[in-house]
């Protein structure tokens, strides 16, 4: 378990941070702002889920997709090699296929309700529909960082997974929440000529 006793130490003044293993690295190196892409993805699942009842299942999807998302950070803040962590095992904190199924299997139940989509759909509908299409959007930004962070240093090739399939189901839990709201807001091409 995690315990800190401070909050500040005066360590990352000079712009640099500390990963798993103790190395530092630059506060402005792509594997930093996809790990910091990552906190503000689980920030704005955060506030979507705040305009949920908490008692729901959708609230109990998106608590379980925000601690896996501390794992994902864990994951690509510790360097490839490193096999020491928090788990039951005493292994690097990694995804594992199993979360990746998990998510799977969520949005393939939500979507087996849905309408087969006639267009694209405008992000909107109900307060927390319209919060998870921005969560899906900066968890998109946070894709293509750790992309670009993978193109300088191995990382978990689950962590990318994981990312593109939490963005599909932030996309099909929308459309699941504004279903119950009386629907998608389509895209009407050319409306405003």
């Amino acid at each position: 378990m995690v315990k800190l006793n401070k909050i500040y130490t005066r360590t990352g003044d000079g712009g640099t941070t500390g990963l798993v293993d103790g190395s530092r690295i630059a506060k402005s190196a792509p594997l930093m702002a996809a790990v910091g892409d990552v906190d503000e993805t689980n920030s704005a699942i955060g506030l979507a889920a705040a305009a949920l009842d908490p008692a729901s299942d959708e609230a109990a999807m998106l608590s379980r997709i925000q601690n896996e998302l501390f794992d994902l950070g864990a994951d690509l803040a510790t360097p490839p090699d490193i096999e020491f962590g928090f788990g039951p095992h005493d292994m690097a904190l990694r995804i594992v296929p199993s979360q990746i199924a998990r998510l799977e299997n969520e949005i393939d139940a939500m979507n087996a309700a849905l309408e087969s989509l006639r267009s694209f759909i405008l992000p909107g509908g109900t307060e927390a529909a319209a919060r998870l299409h921005l969560a899906r959007a900066v968890t998109r930004r946070a894709e293509r960082a750790a992309v670009a962070a993978g193109a300088e240093r191995d990382l978990n090739p689950l962590a990318l997974s994981y990312l593109n399939r939490l963005s599909d189901h932030l996309f099909v839990l929308t459309r699941h929440i504004n279903a119950a709201a009386g629907g998608d807001i389509l895209w009407k091409p050319g409306a405003t000529r």
